[in-house]
């Protein structure tokens, strides 16, 4: 990659920032390539002097590299363009160049350079995927068709859902074709400047929106940061041209807080005899830009960090005590990828120390090869399916041909996608939950009990954890326990919770339609759209049940009597009422007893107060059941929590006729929850089947009468 980028509105250089970010290098004269390429062939076995510059990168990463493959597709891309002109007037070959010259440089292997030199051979000239496949094998043809079915994306509004999820099925079975994309729309972003305005800011949009997020996914950092300084240029010119000036005023200061920090740093790691290599890693525009939002007028030691290399890994440890011991830290700027990677491959300590004058520096300490996964991300994963050195020769069914491959190095988020695009019941579904789940720029991490971690989004729930651990089989998810505390499917997690899931047992276990409110992954998304969809009867909210008189807690004792038209009762005039604390239905076997007033209350002849009552002396009153078969009866449902369990019980309650006149739920107690019903029946008939529809209901254990002291 070039240490400096094209303005495509001023066509001049982006800013000093990004050519300090690297090690300084000339640029490259790709007019200059292009004329080199049209001198013709070069001799067999000769490198053209066009990819001298692709060859010395590569060589960087790989010494002992095989370039004979970069000479024949070099020569095969340059003869097949021959003739045909970019619109900037370069001849077009300088494009797959200046494609794998980037690649080059965040150290791809040579496979990839060689389908990276041939990228558009298949799309733009009489080239064929089968000679692609004769002249450099299976592996370069796999990916040129991916990368040929890339660039037939249109995407236009109507058209993007559909060609995008058609886009991951062709590429997420190989990163290194989202990688040929990405430098593909790198080096189209850099050259941007003759097309329209209108045209620009169309590309930029579709750039911001979907390939930038993709290259945060992939862990290209390298490859993202200068995408956004280039669409920063084009959608906000005069926000862009106002953070140029901020960085220019600074570089224009005398003294440099950033490097009398990196000086001092070096002096603790060189008094400790800790082998380091300190740099100073200035913001590019688009950090730069958020910093000033976020903090308002910059001082100097806000425009860059502190970058700290060292071998292993205890290094990194070793670093962060002598800078904490030796310097003023801000403890609360502390963060440990080491211990626990971002979804996107990154490691990192990050830490930030204070100079005396109230100057904060953000400080990244890594070992090399973290530092170099965190620029060039899946990139450096070199050829992820190579055959190790020891390993016995790859046979026929390890083609890549034979479609989806496993990749031990795959970052999790992209095996995640590619099961969204497969379980997703349409493409619109799909699109609207992955933009949702691009526009989330943080992840965090959360605990499980046994030992495993979840990486999910910002703002994710339990009902998000539920999905991401157990796929569809989260259907039965009752309830979960967060930091060892009972919680509710909605609680919204944070970083370094840890979960525990509670299972239902029943292989019947419906998800609720009101998860959907609180799923921010598409995982979760997904998998309860697909359920609903295949469901639609479940879908119907329970009627909503409206007692037909006020009536106090059957659960209180000093609740008032009941009253029965259905009872006859061995004393005339008498009012009768049922005990609130058996709530007695035919044909159960009663008995009744005289109360003040002259009321009569009746008893189900087990129920503890017959006995209490009968122990004080009390004469009985002889009840019997009229002709009257309506009841009303109070029952108690143990369960455990579930979400959308009250509304599940109600459901089952009234299709078996019954009409709730009041109810209550106990607080959850050791994962249980106690529900209490009074209920009215048409039929007293119908009481055993009403509590066989309860017991039914996922997550409830057990249905009894009332029985209250």
């Amino acid at each position: 990659m070039s240490a400096e980028a094209t303005n495509p509105v001023t066509s001049g250089p982006v800013a000093p920032a990004a050519a300090v970010r690297r090690k300084a290098r000339p640029r490259i004269d790709l007019r200059r390539l292009g004329r080199a390429a049209l001198l013709g062939n070069a001799a067999r076995g000769k490198l053209p002097d066009a990819i001298g510059h692709v060859v010395e990168a590569h060589r960087a990463h790989y010494p002992d590299a095989d370039l004979e493959p970069l000479r024949r597709a070099y020569v095969l891309a340059e003869s097949s363009h021959r003739g045909q002109m970019r619109k900037s007037g370069e001849p077009y070959i300088t494009h797959p160049l200046a494609v794998t010259l980037i690649l080059a440089e965040l150290g791809a292997e040579t496979t990839t350079l060689t389908a990276s030199l041939l990228h558009d051979t298949v799309e733009d000239t009489d080239v064929t995927l089968d000679q692609v496949r004769e002249q450099f094998g299976e592996e370069v043809r796999y990916l040129v068709d991916g990368v040929t079915k890339l660039e037939k994306v249109d995407y236009g509004a109507a058209a993007e859902p559909e060609t995008f999820r058609k886009m991951l099925v062709a590429t997420g079975s190989d990163v290194r074709v989202m990688s040929i994309k990405l430098a593909d729309r790198l080096h189209n972003m850099r050259t941007l400047g003759v097309m329209r305005p209108e045209k620009q800011a169309r590309i930029a949009k579709v750039t911001r929106d979907v390939l930038i997020p993709l290259a945060e996914r992939l862990g290209v950092q390298a490859l993202k940061t200068e995408l956004e300084d280039l669409v920063f240029a084009i959608l906000h010119p005069e926000e862009y041209e106002h953070t140029r000036e901020l960085i220019a005023e600074n570089a224009a200061r005398t003294g440099d807080p950033l490097a009398e920090i990196a000086d001092e740093v070096r002096g603790v790691l060189r008094e400790a005899d800790i082998p380091a290599e300190v740099l100073i890693r200035p913001r590019h525009f688009v950090s730069v830009h958020r910093v000033s939002r976020k903090r308002g007028e910059l001082r100097g030691a806000d425009f860059g960090r502190i970058l700290v290399l060292v071998n292993e890994d205890a290094d990194c440890y070793a670093v962060l005590g002598e800078l904490h011991t030796c310097m003023t830290p801000v403890v609360s700027e502390f963060k440990d990828f080491i211990a626990v990677p971002k979804f996107n491959l990154y490691q990192s300590l990050h830490t930030a120390v204070a100079r005396a004058d109230g100057q904060v520096a953000e400080v990244l300490i890594r070992t090399h090869q973290m530092h170099k996964t965190a620029e060039a991300g899946v990139v450096a994963l070199g050829n992820p399916y190579a055959p190790a050195a020891d390993a016995p020769a790859a046979d026929a069914s390890d083609s890549p041909a034979d479609g989806e491959r496993a990749d031990p190095t795959r970052p999790g988020w992209l095996s995640r996608l590619l099961d969204w695009q497969k379980a997703a019941p349409d493409t619109d579904t799909f699109w609207s939950t992955l933009r949702e789940d691009l526009a989330q720029d943080r992840e965090i991490t959360v605990f499980r009990p046994d030992g495993g971690t979840l990486g999910l989004p910002e703002g994710a729930t339990c009902v998000d954890a539920a999905y991401a651990q157990y796929g569809e089989d989260a259907h039965a998810c009752i309830g979960a326990r967060v930091n060892g505390r009972l919680a509710t499917l909605s609680t919204v997690l944070v970083d370094g919770d840890t979960v525990q899931l509670l299972m239902g047992q029943d292989p019947a276990s419906e998800p609720s339609r009101e998860w959907l409110e609180h799923a921010h992954t598409p995982a979760a998304r997904i998998a309860i759209q697909r359920w609903l969809a295949t469901h639609p009867d479940s879908t119907e909210e329970p009627p909503a049940p409206a007692p037909s008189r006020p009536v106090p807690d059957p659960a209180v004792p000093s609740a008032a009597p009941r009253t029965a038209n259905a009872l006859v009762v061995d004393r005339p005039g008498a009012t009768v009422r049922l005990a609130g604390c058996c709530t007695p239905v035919p044909p159960d076997e009663v008995t009744g007893f005289a109360v003040r007033g002259g009321v009569v209350t009746v008893h189900r002849v087990e129920c503890a107060s017959v006995l209490h009552m009968k122990s004080t002396g009390r004469p009985e009153v002889t009840v019997s059941w009229g002709d009257s078969t309506a009841c009303r009866v109070t029952l108690v449902a143990e369960s455990f929590g579930r979400p959308h369990l009250l509304a599940d019980l109600t459901e089952a309650m009234a299709q078996e006729g019954a009409e709730i006149v009041s109810a209550t739920v106990e607080p959850p107690s050791q994962q249980r929850v106690r529900h209490t019903y009074t209920v009215e029946l048409p039929d007293a008939a119908h009481l055993p089947a009403l509590m066989r529809a309860m017991r039914n209901v996922p997550g409830v254990y057990d249905v009894g009468r009332a029985q209250h002291q």
